[in-house]
C-alpha cells in the first residue's frame, strides 16, 4: 500500500505540473482514490485531514479582497504615494513597497490586480518599461504574502499544522516570528529596486486622484485583521474560531454588496463564482493525498532519507531546506509542496534537537519566495505575464530571470538569515 500510494502521488504531481489549469481535477481524483482503497476512512478525511479553518480563512479573504478592489481605496492611497514621492524613482519603490504591505493582508492575486492598473497609468505616461514593473508588483506581493496569516495560502497551512496563531506570526514565544524575517527580505528588495530604477530622479508623477466608491471594505479589512488578532490573543492556537470569524465577515460583505450598494443579483453570483475554487477545491484534494501518505509512513521515511544526508550539521540542513525549496518552487506548485514536507521538516528538526521553527520557518520562507524565480513560479507572476500580453508586450523567460533570479536570491538570502539568527 505505501508504494501504491506513492506512484498515485507521484502521478498525481506529474499531471499537476504538466496541466497547471486542471489540477484541481487531479488532486480531487487522487483524493477519490485514496478513500476506495480506504487508506484513511471517509470520517477521517472530512473530521481530521481536511483543514476547514484554512478552506474557511481563504474563502472570506478572497471575498473581502474582491470587495477592497471595488471599492478604490488602495488605489486612491496609491496615487497620494505618488504625489507625496520625490521623484518617479522613488514612486515606483514606494508603489512596489505598499504592494507588498498590501499583500500581507490580501491574496497575492488580488494584489496584483489592484496595483497593476497604477503601473500601467505610471508607465505609459512616464515611459517607464510596464514589463518590470508589473514584475516588481508580483515578486513584491509574492514575498509579503508569507508574512501573515492571510496573506497566501502556504501560510495559513504553516499555521494549521504547527498550531500558530495570527498574532504567532509576528511575535512568538518571545522571539521576533517570520512576520520580522519576511520584512528584512522586503527591506533589501526595496533597496534592489531603488537601485533599479535610481536613473528616474529628474522626474516628478502627479496622476488624478482616483474616486473612493466607499470606505465599507476598507473597515471590514481592518476589522478581519483586529478580529483575527483578538481572536489569538483569546484563545491559543490556530481554532476554528478563525475561520467562522473570517467567512462570516465575508458573507457580511455579500449582504452589503447587495442590499446596500444595490448590486444585481447576477453581479454578487459573479463574484462569488470568480473566486479562486480552483485553488479551493485543489487544497481539499492535496491535504487527502498528503493525510495518505502520512498515514502509510512515507513521510517518516523522507524525513530519515533527508536525516542521512544532512547528518549532524544543523546549517547544512537548513541550507538544503531553503535552496530546495526555492528551486522546487520557481518551478512547481507550492502548496502541494509545503503540505509534504512540513512534517519532514518538523521531524528534522526535531532529530537535531531543534526547535521546529528554525526548518519550519525555512521551509515557508524558501517555498514562497522561491516563486519569484519564474514568470510560472505564483500565480500572480502568471497574472502579470497574462496582462502584459493583452498589451501586446512579450516578457520573455530571460528578462524576467535577469531581474526576479538575483530578486529572489538576495531577498531570501536576507529572510532566512533573520530566521538564522533568531532561532538557531
Amino acid at each position: 500500500m505505501k508504494y501504491l500510494i506513492l506512484g498515485l502521488a507521484v502521478v498525481m504531481y506529474g499531471l499537476v505540473i504538466a496541466f497547471p489549469h486542471k489540477k484541481a481535477w487531479f488532486t480531487l481524483g487522487a483524493a477519490l482514490v485514496v478513500g476506495l482503497l480506504g487508506v484513511v476512512s471517509p470520517a477521517k478525511i472530512f473530521g481530521e485531514l481536511i483543514n476547514w479553518n484554512v478552506l474557511l480563512i481563504y474563502v472570506g479573504s478572497l471575498v473581502i479582497a474582491d470587495l477592497f478592489i471595488y471599492s478604490r481605496a488602495p488605489a486612491r492611497l496609491a496615487d497620494k504615494i505618488v504625489v507625496k514621492a520625490p521623484n518617479l524613482g522613488w514612486a515606483v519603490v514606494f508603489i512596489l513597497v505598499m504592494t507588498g504591505l498590501l499583500s500581507a493582508f490580501v491574496e497575492n492575486v488580488a494584489t496584483l490586480l489592484v496595483m497593476a492598473p497604477i503601473a500601467l497609468a505610471l508607465s505609459d505616461k512616464m515611459k517607464v518599461d510596464v514589463r518590470y514593473f508589473l514584475m516588481g508588483i508580483a515578486v513584491m506581493s509574492n514575498l509579503q504574502g508569507t508574512a501573515t496569516l492571510v496573506g497566501d495560502p502556504p501560510s495559513m497551512i504553516f499555521a494549521g499544522f504547527a498550531g500558530y496563531s495570527f498574532n504567532d506570526f509576528f511575535v512568538k514565544d518571545g522571539k521576533l516570528s517570520v512576520f520580522f524575517a519576511v520584512q528584512a527580505g522586503m527591506l533589501v528588495g526595496a533597496v534592489f529596486f531603488y537601485f533599479f530604477y535610481r536613473g528616474m530622479k529628474n522626474q516628478k508623477m502627479d496622476l488624478p486622484a482616483e474616486p473612493v466608491r466607499t470606505w465599507f471594505p476598507t473597515a471590514l479589512l481592518v476589522s478581519l485583521i483586529a478580529g483575527l488578532a483578538v481572536i489569538s490573543f483569546l484563545f491559543e492556537g490556530f481554532s476554528l474560531l478563525s475561520g467562522g470569524y473570517v467567512f462570516a465577515l465575508g458573507l457580511v460583505g455579500l449582504a452589503w454588496y447587495r442590499l446596500v450598494m444595490r448590486e444585481s443579483r447576477s453581479e454578487v453570483w459573479r463574484l462569488v463564482k470568480g473566486l479562486d475554487w480552483e485553488t479551493i477545491l485543489f487544497l481539499v484534494g492535496i491535504f487527502v493525498v498528503v493525510g495518505a501518505i502520512s498515514e502509510t509512513g512515507l513521510l517518516e521515511d523522507m524525513s530519515l532519507a533527508l536525516g542521512r544526508f544532512v547528518g549532524d550539521s544543523v546549517a547544512t540542513g537548513y541550507i538544503v531546506i531553503i535552496a530546495v525549496s526555492v528551486l522546487l518552487s520557481g518551478f512547481i506548485d507550492n502548496v502541494p509542496y509545503i503540505i509534504v514536507m512540513l512534517p519532514v521538516a518538523a521531524e528534522l528538526a526535531s532529530g537535531l534537537g531543534l526547535r521546529p521553527e528554525l526548518y519550519m520557518f525555512g521551509l515557508l520562507i524558501g517555498s514562497c519566495i522561491g516563486g519569484n524565480l519564474t514568470p510560472f513560479g505564483a500565480s500572480a507572476n502568471v497574472v502579470a505575464v497574462g496582462i502584459l500580453k493583452k498589451r501586446g508586450t512579450v516578457l520573455k523567460f530571460s528578462d524576467w530571470v535577469k531581474v526576479a533570479g538575483p530578486f529572489t536570491v538576495l531577498t531570501t538570502a536576507a529572510a532566512g538569515l533573520f530566521v538564522w539568527f533568531v532561532w538557531r
